[in-house]
């Protein structure tokens, strides 16, 4: 089928809006009419070839839509369901049996190769095969090809697909480096560096955690506002604040990532 997307043809250069050519789902891939996708740094690194994908490449992987077609072997979703898409994983490695695909054995090949397992391609763009399958989506179209796997199915009928991409990424991000790899306590205090789509979701994961003292610092004023407004009383200081300066020879990162143990990296300056 026809679609258009974004391209990312050469590094550090615009995107390109382009017609393109997209393959019917195979046995266990899901066709997804995009409504929204967020647009995540890993993208942008991704176009100017920190991640060296092959370019020219559809990326995009954090999108949401309707599910118009399945493949035969698809039992998850069918036709019509609103669905979220997120990254791709095996399933069948040690990592993926513990319920922690995102430490999938088989992750970069996966997702940041610009193809399928089997080195193929779902897009070809004035008949050549263009780098997709990005995070098992490429979701910087009107339609993207998805896995069984990765999707995940939206039950309410009320929300606006089109804000729900991020839940793919920079929420489980924010959300689940509190509330899975730091796991906090109630009673516990955090401090969370940056109020954007990622931050935001820890200050939201914080609240949900019952985190006693939780601070955000962040330069932007609404952001710091909407933070304020996502729960529980917290403190919300600028980033030139005396207070934010108090943390400034360090700065703590937490993995995304669902872990047993704490996973906190300390970058000094």
């Amino acid at each position: 089928m026809e679609i258009r997307a974004a391209v990312a043809r050469h590094a550090n250069r615009p995107f390109t809006i382009e017609r393109a050519d997209l393959e019917a789902p195979r046995n266990n891939e899901v066709l997804v009419r995009i409504h929204g996708v967020g647009l995540c740094h890993t993208d942008l690194i991704a176009r100017s070839q920190f991640i060296p994908i092959p370019l020219p490449a559809v990326l995009g992987h954090e999108g949401a839509g309707t599910v118009v077609a399945v493949g035969c072997d698809v039992m998850k979703v069918r036709v019509g369901d609103r669905v979220v898409l997120g990254f791709s994983s095996c399933g069948a490695c040690a990592r993926c049996a513990e319920d922690l695909p995102s430490y999938c054995r088989h992750f970069p090949a996966l997702n940041y190769t610009g193809a399928r397992p089997d080195g193929s391609s779902g897009i070809r763009i004035d008949g050549k095969a263009t780098s997709a399958n990005f995070f098992g989506q490429s979701s910087f179209a009107t339609h993207a090809l998805s896995h069984e796997r990765n999707i995940v199915k939206v039950e309410d009928t009320e929300v606006p697909l089109e804000i729900l991409g991020p839940l793919g990424c920079g929420f489980q991000t924010g959300a689940g480096g509190v509330m899975r790899s730091l796991a906090c306590q109630p009673g516990s205090s955090i401090a969370i560096f940056g109020g954007g789509p990622v931050g935001l979701a820890a200050v939201m994961g914080a609240v949900i955690q019952q985190c006693a003292v939780i601070i955000l610092i962040e330069p932007i004023a609404a952001r710091r506002q909407m933070a304020k407004a996502l729960g529980q009383p917290m403190s919300s200081i600028p980033l030139w604040s005396p207070l934010a300066r108090r943390f400034a020879p360090f700065r703590m990162t937490v993995s995304n990532l669902p872990s047993r143990p704490v996973a906190v990296n300390r970058s000094w300056k």
